[in-house]
């Protein structure tokens, strides 16, 4: 029987009644219940009032904590979070048995951290101890409360539909044992017979490293991905609340948009460059590596195959996949007249964009300019520019804000379709600052000004996917393995 490891996203599994029936239950029953695997993230919303609001930046009790206002602000912010998990418990349960018990699993581990993050606090008040050199850890253990309060409630929840589930907790919540996240989830394993037993397994898993010091946000899949790995599974599959389409449906429009069905991790590395991530670019390598393919599937569509990406994959003809993009990217220009004929001029600047941590999406040069495109603060940006300025002293540094479109394919090699985006562009009416392509014909680049970024995807949908033939998708679904 196939084995598969399967990550259920923070939006997914917030919609309890959809991920019961669409993904963890559905149609199975007996023994199909059982040899899988699910890792599953914190429910929506939870990490960022556990840590900050991803987008907004709203601080939430690790920001509180970590801040120079009043000390004791972080106390509300988890009491409010507190309330928020029981409130998910209500929703759950209902005021059936299970919600007391679920109700004293937030309340043991809340109080745990308060009286954790209170002490620290008393201990930093002595000189010889600092705040800031713990911070890290606390950063690691707030994080991991989110996905342990979705796996306790979801295991609770599988048993009382009759589901033999067991929560597998990867936090070391109270584990004084120094064990690598690898031999931590094989500990865990050991005691798990996957035949007759589902494992629903916390998207935090505690490493000497720290997890979030490390993959930032995407800390989820990493642990899904390296858990895949370990136990060999024939499939990793990620639910999400959506198919991996070929543009945003919201931008483009629903009825415009088609799944990509199949494709390569090529693609999915150039997607997490455009910050449209199918799977964080570490969780990918891992799985790549490993040679697992991965399925991209729609939590509220079941029945469909989704995508699958795998390492050998090639489009049986050569055509556009996706058209995606990011905004809020700058251009970080250098021209200095001197640049021409002296080698690694680029150091510098590639130095001081990486003690910033300014991450590059693009870069171009020319005999005597160099323009990288960068995400990151403008707080950062600016020092970086000091940075080089004090490092080149010929040099005229410069920045911009702009926005990057990008056409993105297994094999993208179809005569003129560079000249075929270009004219779309053109005939939207929207200007090109720059054009990126390179030899390996896996994506277009086109930089443009951020007013004209809605306007361009359009345009390079409608003339590289929607005017293509459909015989082509066609061809493509056709492949797909059976879910």
């Amino acid at each position: 029987m196939k084995r598969t490891v399967e990550k259920i996203g923070g939006t997914s599994i917030s919609n309890t009644k959809a991920v019961l029936e669409n993904v963890l239950i559905g149609k199975r029953r007996g023994s199909a219940l059982y040899n899988r695997i699910f890792v599953v993230s914190a429910y929506s919303g939870m990490t960022n009032r556990l840590l900050e609001h991803k987008k907004s930046g709203e601080p939430g009790v690790f920001s509180l904590f970590s801040g120079a206002g009043n000390k004791w602000a972080w106390t509300e912010a988890l009491a409010a979070v507190a309330q928020a998990m029981e409130d998910k418990n209500v929703e759950m349960f209902g005021g059936e048995p299970e919600q007391e018990v679920a109700d004293n699993f937030v309340r043991e581990r809340i109080e745990d951290v308060r009286n954790c993050l209170i002490d620290l606090h008393r201990l930093c008040s002595y000189g010889q101890f600092r705040l800031d050199e713990n911070l890290a850890t606390v950063k690691e253990v707030l994080s991991s409360l989110g996905e342990a309060h979705s796996a306790f409630n979801t295991a609770l929840l599988l048993r009382k539909h009759g589901v033999n589930a067991t929560a597998v907790d990867l936090t070391a919540w109270r584990d004084e044992r120094d064990l690598s996240m690898e031999e931590r989830m094989q500990d865990a394993l050991d005691k798990i017979d996957l035949s007759n037993e589902l494992p629903i397994v916390t998207g935090y898993a505690s490493s000497r490293d720290g997890l979030v010091r490390h993959f930032g946000r995407g800390y989820t899949e990493v642990v899904f991905s390296r858990l895949a790995a370990l136990i060999g599974a024939d499939e990793a599959i990620i639910h999400k609340e959506f198919h991996l389409s070929s543009a945003d449906p919201k931008l483009v429009g629903g009825d415009k948009v088609r799944k990509i069905g199949l494709t390569n991790f090529d693609v999915a590395d150039q997607l997490s460059n455009m910050g449209m991530e199918a799977v964080h670019p570490k969780a990918a390598k891992i799985l790549r590596q490993a040679g697992i393919p991965l399925r991209v599937k729609n939590t509220f569509d079941p029945e469909d195959g989704g995508t699958v990406i795998s390492a050998d994959y090639a489009p049986p003809k050569p055509r556009a996949e996706i058209v995606t993009g990011l905004k809020g990217v700058f251009a970080l220009e250098v021209f200095d007249q001197d640049m021409v004929g002296e080698k690694g001029y680029d150091a510098a600047v590639l130095e001081a964009l990486t003690r910033h941590s300014i991450r590059i999406v693009s870069k171009c040069s020319n005999a005597n300019t160099i323009t990288h495109y960068v995400e990151g603060s403008r707080k950062a940006l600016k020092r970086a520019c000091v940075d080089i300025e004090t490092k080149l002293s010929g040099a005229e540094v410069s920045t911009s804000r702009v926005a990057i479109v990008s056409v993105i394919g297994a094999d993208i090699n179809v005569p003129g379709i560079t000249a075929k985006a270009l004219t779309a562009l053109h005939e939207a009416g929207v200007p090109i600052i720059g054009l990126h392509q390179v030899s390996r014909k896996t994506d277009i680049q086109a930089v443009i000004q951020e007013d004209d970024f809605d306007t361009a995807i359009c345009a390079l949908h409608a003339a590289l996917v929607e005017n293509v033939e459909s015989r082509v998708a066609r061809e493509a679904e056709a492949l797909l393995p059976a879910a």
